[in-house]
């Protein structure tokens, strides 16, 4: 708790956390919003070619809502913005010296790192915890049934979105304290998760190397797999999606398997490195 409240000191009066996290959920919100009106129109538009019409998408019926929201809150370019403030937060202890007053005041370096993962797992939490507030009360207002069993039928995709959340933000955590330079580290996670692993993915599910399962496990990409799909039956139909389920333990070990390594690297190397 003394780890915590520290940071918290720092957080809660800084102005571009605030403005980050605005700008992630402005951008949600859109996305949800927009998603509806853009599959709904591409319905509409392959009705026109149909003898029996398909049904529009409805995003906010329980059980779909939780699959459908978590799936829009972990597209890449929405996962961005928590992962920035996490790389803001570390880098600018390193620019402004303050992990050295940190040190000489009595924090020890395992601390200094336990302080840090703290941020990462409130965000985390914080995030998830709002969005969950979010889907159920919309899911409320547009649920004709509102029976427990139909509510939390599928409420593990919840819990996916979580692990997705923690180990995206350990992946920027990771960044951050490799390079200890806001401007690099921002710019090498943005071009690695939004332009170069999507390229690598591409060309590793070319038609000619269909076998070839390891775009599986690239980090982001392992990360995006706990959510896949929304549940949206008209998708199914139109673009040959396929409908998840559930979320797999398999599909969240991946990613948390990235993160424990990621962060015993962290360790190894913050503990032999000059300040």
């Amino acid at each position: 708790m003394k780890l915590l409240t520290i940071e918290l000191k720092k957080i809660l009066p800084y102005k571009t956390f605030w403005i980050v996290i605005g700008l992630y959920f402005l951008f949600l919100a859109l996305g949800i919003i927009m998603a509806e009106y853009i599959v709904n129109a591409m319905v509409d538009d392959v009705n026109n070619r149909l003898p029996i019409p398909l049904p529009h998408a409805v995003l906010f019926n329980f059980p779909d809502i939780w699959q459908n929201l978590t799936f829009f809150a972990s597209i890449r370019f929405v996962l961005i913005f928590p992962a920035i403030i996490v790389i803001i937060l570390i880098t600018n202890e390193f620019t402004n010296k303050t992990v050295r007053q940190n040190i000489v005041n009595g924090m020890s370096r395992s601390e200094f790192i336990l302080s840090k993962l703290q941020v990462v797992l409130m965000l985390a939490l914080v995030i998830s915890g709002i969005l969950m507030i979010v889907m159920l009360i919309l899911g409320l207002v547009h649920s004709d049934s509102q029976s427990l069993s139909m509510i939390f039928t599928r409420f593990s995709f919840v819990i996916g979105f979580f692990i997705q959340m923690l180990t995206y933000l350990c992946y920027a955590f990771f960044i951050a304290f490799i390079l200890r330079n806001t401007g690099l580290a921002i710019a090498l996670f943005t071009l690695y998760t939004i332009i170069i692993e999507p390229v690598i993915y591409f060309f590793l599910r070319a038609p000619f190397m269909w076998e070839n399962k390891v775009y599986t496990y690239l980090p982001v990409n392992a990360v995006i797999r706990i959510v896949e799909y929304p549940s949206i039956p008209a998708l199914k139909k139109l673009m040959n999606f396929q409908l998840q389920e559930e979320v797999s333990l398999l599909s969240c070990s991946i990613p948390m398997i990235y993160a424990v390594v990621m962060i015993a690297i962290v360790y190894l190397t913050f503990n032999r490195r000059d300040l």
